[in-house]
């Protein structure tokens, strides 16, 4: 349970995303009105995420595999959370912040890039 928080709890914290739960008990976050990531549900966590960048690295993931409905032809990976570990957090991470910034808006991930990566403020001289 502890890493099916972690995700959804960083996924959260991008600009302007939120939760919905359009099926049951299953929770999305979403940026503005779009979905980019799918977190199963508590009793059956799990990870699905649009990849372009590191689609292969995720489908490398135990158990992972494209997703149904003609999702997967588009880079949505699902990836079980059974098989994986507290240490595996950082590359889901990585895998939801991608992600993000393939489904979000161009100006919320220059928005992600600057509170990331702030401009030297350092006067001249």
């Amino acid at each position: 349970m502890a890493l099916y928080d972690t995700v959804e709890e960083f996924a959260l914290s991008l600009p302007e995303a939120w939760t919905d739960t359009p099926w049951d008990d299953s929770h999305v976050t979403k940026v503005r009105k779009k979905v980019f990531a799918f977190h199963g549900t508590p009793d059956n966590p799990g990870l699905s995420v649009k990849m372009t960048d590191s689609l292969d690295h995720a489908l490398a993931m135990q158990g992972a595999r494209p997703m149904g409905y003609g999702l997967g032809r588009h880079g949505w990976t699902y990836i079980p959370f059974a098989d994986l570990s507290d240490e595996d957090a950082e590359v889901l991470l990585d895998f939801v912040e991608e992600s993000y910034r393939v489904v979000a808006p161009k100006t919320l991930v220059k928005q992600l890039d600057v509170d990331r990566h702030p401009p030297d403020h350092r006067p001249d001289g």
